[in-house]
């Protein structure tokens, strides 16, 4: 029978008594002088004494004990116990404390609360639960309690919670001192046993046997048994070492155990511990029981390495795809957005916040349509369907190509991923399909030029096999188009050419520049065939980069022809000029014999020493002595010409004082022209200095120049010859104020045996244009503002010797 409410008024009438008894005391103290009063406060508190006495008396002969919280006192840590004050009887005290084995506090009241708080308990209204919940909704909310408590060996307890005023009062009576008729709980251990009954040491049996660590903890989280795996997990010995030391597998399997006990809730956890000096994975679960709580250890280490490298090769799986070019996404069997690489991100141009959302493929897809991102649709809500349909029927790979608004391609793969779900790739193949268009392109445009070429044209693989021929190539050898076209062998092409061209040495020389793939072999030749029907060939063997080889063969029948046609002919042409220089050499030097014989009697008769001439005569002889003056200069510009046409003329360099020169050439001109009444002045400008040159060409030089303006100056003008120095290079040139001369003249005056005026050979600017060739130099021609014309020639400072003939020399030894 549990304790009512009835019983709080004793404790109630004990208080007042105390607090009369304390009264009486002060009232004593300060009222010395009134001995009646202070008799009366004496027996007043004899009488108190005595009612609390008897109160004690009947507190004592409860069969229970009474544990009393003052005010705020029950508000404590949920695991450390506030001692309350402690009242009841003492056999019920010695009772309850055989309940206290595994309690470490020593206040009795205490340790009642300690062996008590997690043992087995139910409510009145038959629900399962702990001396220890009770207590704390007792603190937090006022809740009564009053609950049956199972004890050790099948013995029954009584426990009431109230509070009274500012206290906690809590009732806890052993029923089984009282005599009285077990509860229901009763018949729940009587169940237990039965079950127990049928098989007692099956359950001792199981656990004893089991391969995992199990254990028993009491309230206060000591060890209370182990079974043989725990024993060995921690090198304990045996169980008494076990639990004498209290060897728990890590201290954080204590903690757990704690905290089952205090929340009343299974816990599971997986860590890492030491078990036999290894390092393993231990999966602990925690569970309340009767007095504590249970728990088991089981070793996990070969799933937590495998969810590791689970993990791992998922992490290096997704960072793989995350460097991948294209765009890959993975959805899972609820179609939600699992993974995304950083290519698809940035293909769909998609925020991150909605792709970390994980969107399904719908939404993904509708997200796409809002932003036009996806290909035009006629039935947007058909197509949707169907893609959206391959998470039920895909079979193998689908792919297909999609056309965005943006003028992109997207080459789409969609399959079922291994994890259920479905992967989809994008793969942007707008450059490929431009570069696949334009190659097709270039290939026709190859294939066109092939055929137009006037060449025959044949490329071979590595393997000896014809890869590409055009029709000149089928022509040329009169081939069989249809068994070209089959890819045959270098041999079998081969034979039907050898009809044409039967030297088979050549044939396996190009047939070791196609199948050898040396570096030797890898070179480009070339050769020439002359064939059996008359024609000649030429042939070029080049190494492609692809790792053919071309053979491209001309007919150079014709070429052949015009070559010895124009060889020929050179040769004719060099044997008349030949015969030119010959003939003109012979006949200068058979004229020069007798003018000179004429100019010497005329030079005699002009001495008037064997007599006196008339003034006619005189006439007749300077005449003569001016035309064969002519005649002799004009014989020997004509040798002069013939020997720089044949390559002959060497040049005589010395240091030359350019200014000197002009002054002189100005001179012997003038002398000979006085009567022209032209003016002939030198223009030199700075200092000229020495030049390395011929000065008897140089001279001829200048005297052709001013001998050509007076010709075109009349009375009265004015001839300018002016030089400057420029660096390494020297000008000189030679300006009149004549008529000058028309631009088609001016085009033809340096060539040979051409005048301007029909009054010379016209070998005078030729001349000056060889010297200044023979001088490195060069020669040009202008017309002078207001009437004239100025000839300036540009001399190198240093000329070379022979310049002109190591040309003439190194063109002769070329071969034809």
């Amino acid at each position: 029978m549990a304790i009512t409410a009835d019983q709080v008024p004793i404790i109630m009438s004990a208080g007042a008594t105390a607090l009369g008894l304390a009264a009486l005391l002060w009232a004593m103290r300060v009222s010395d002088g009134a001995r009646g009063a202070a008799r009366k406060y004496k027996d007043r508190s004899s009488d108190l004494e005595t009612t609390l006495a008897e109160h004690r008396s009947i507190l004592g002969a409860h069969p229970g004990v009474i544990l009393v919280w003052q005010g705020d006192a029950l508000e404590a840590d949920d695991v450390e116990i506030t001692p309350p004050e402690l009242y009841g009887s003492p056999v019920a005290l010695a009772g309850l404390l055989s309940f206290t084995d595994d309690a470490i506090s020593p206040d009795p009241a205490v340790r009642i609360i300690e062996g008590l708080a997690d043992l087995e308990a139910r409510d009145s209204s038959g629900q399962d639960t702990t001396l220890r919940i009770r207590l704390r909704e007792l603190r937090d909310t006022g809740q009564a309690f009053s609950l049956t408590i199972i004890g050790p060996s099948g013995r029954f307890l009584e426990a009431d919670g109230r509070t009274a005023g500012a206290r906690a009062v809590v009732w806890v009576t052993d029923t089984t001192i009282k005599g009285l008729e077990e509860s229901s709980a009763r018949g729940k251990l009587e169940e237990a046993r039965q079950v127990i009954a049928r098989d007692p040491t099956a359950f001792l049996d199981m656990l004893g046997k089991a391969p995992f660590p199990a254990w028993r903890v009491s309230g206060m989280g000591k060890l209370q048994w182990v079974n043989p795996a725990y024993i060995e997990a921690v090198d304990g010995v045996n169980l008494d070492r076990v639990l004498d030391r209290q060897l728990m597998l890590d201290q954080a399997s204590s903690d757990q155990a704690r905290k089952t006990i205090s929340e009343g809730a299974d816990i599971d956890e997986t860590r890492h511990m030491i078990i036999d000096g290894e390092r393993r994975a231990m999966r602990v679960l925690t569970f309340p029981l009767s007095g504590g709580a249970g728990a088991m250890a089981f070793d996990v280490t070969e799933q937590e390495n495998a969810r590791e490298e689970l993990n791992r090769h998922v992490r290096a799986h997704d960072e793989t795809l995350n460097h991948v070019a294209d765009a890959v996404a993975i959805f899972g069997a609820d179609r939600k957005l699992t993974f995304y690489n950083k290519a698809f991100r940035d293909m769909w141009d998609l925020d991150e916040s909605f792709l970390l959302d994980r969107p399904n493929h719908g939404q993904l897809l509708d997200r796409l349509r809002e932003r036009r991102k996806l290909p035009a649709r006629t039935n947007y809500a058909e197509w949707r369907a169907e893609e959206l349909s391959y998470y039920l029927d895909i079979d193998g790979v689908k792919e297909d190509t999609w056309s965005l608004p943006d003028d992109r391609t997207l080459s789409v793969t969609r399959q079922r991923h291994p994890m259920g779900g479905l992967l989809l790739l994008f793969k942007d193949i707008t450059g490929e399909l431009d570069l696949k268009t334009k190659f097709n392109a270039i290939v026709k445009t190859q294939a066109s030029t092939l055929d137009n070429l006037h060449e025959a044209v044949a490329v071979f693989g590595g393997d000896g096999r014809l890869k590409l021929f055009n029709k000149a190539f089928e022509q040329l050898w009169t081939l069989d188009h249809d068994r070209l076209k089959d890819q045959p062998d270098y041999a079998d092409v081969i034979e039907e050419c050898v009809p044409l061209f039967h030297d088979l040495e050549i044939w396996d020389s190009i047939k070791g520049h196609i199948t050898d793939p040396s570096a030797r072999a890898r070179q480009s030749t070339t050769g020439e065939m002359r064939r059996s029907d008359g024609s000649i060939l030429t042939y070029l063997t080049h190494p492609l980069p692809d790792g053919n080889t071309l053979i491209a063969f001309a007919d150079v029948t014709a070429t052949r022809r015009v070559e010895s046609a124009l060889r020929d002919r050179a040769e004719a042409f060099e044997a008349a000029d030949r015969l030119k220089t010959e003939f003109v050499r012979n006949v200068s030097y058979q004229l020069r014999s007798p003018l000179t014989v004429i100019f010497g009697y005329a030079e005699l008769l002009e001495t008037q020493r064997n007599g006196d001439l008339t003034e006619r005569q005189a006439d007749y002889v300077s005449a003569i002595l001016s035309a064969s003056d002519h005649l002799s200069k004009l014989i020997e510009n004509i040798l002069d010409l013939a020997m720089i046409e044949a390559g002959r003329m060497d040049l005589d360099l010395k240091d030359v004082d350019l200014h000197r020169v002009i002054d002189e050439s100005i001179d012997m001109v003038v002398s000979k022209a006085e009567d022209t009444e032209i003016a002939v002045r030198a223009d030199v400008k700075g200092s000229l200095g020495v030049i390395r040159a011929d000065e008897r060409r140089i001279r001829q030089v200048l005297f052709n120049l001013i001998s050509n303006s007076l010709r075109f100056t009349e009375s009265g003008g004015e001839i300018t010859v002016s030089a400057q120095r420029v660096g390494d290079m020297v000008t000189l040139s030679v300006r009149d104020n004549g008529r000058g001369l028309e631009a088609d003249k001016r085009a033809t005056s340096f060539d040979s045996f051409v005048s301007g005026d029909q009054r010379g050979a016209g070998l005078g600017l030729a001349l000056v244009k060889h010297f200044v060739d023979l001088h490195g130099g060069t020669v040009g021609m202008r017309p002078v503002d207001g009437g004239g014309l100025e000839v300036t020639c540009w001399l190198p400072v240093q000329a070379a010797r022979n310049v002109h003939n190591q040309e003439l020399l190194l063109t002769e030894g070329v071969p034809a």
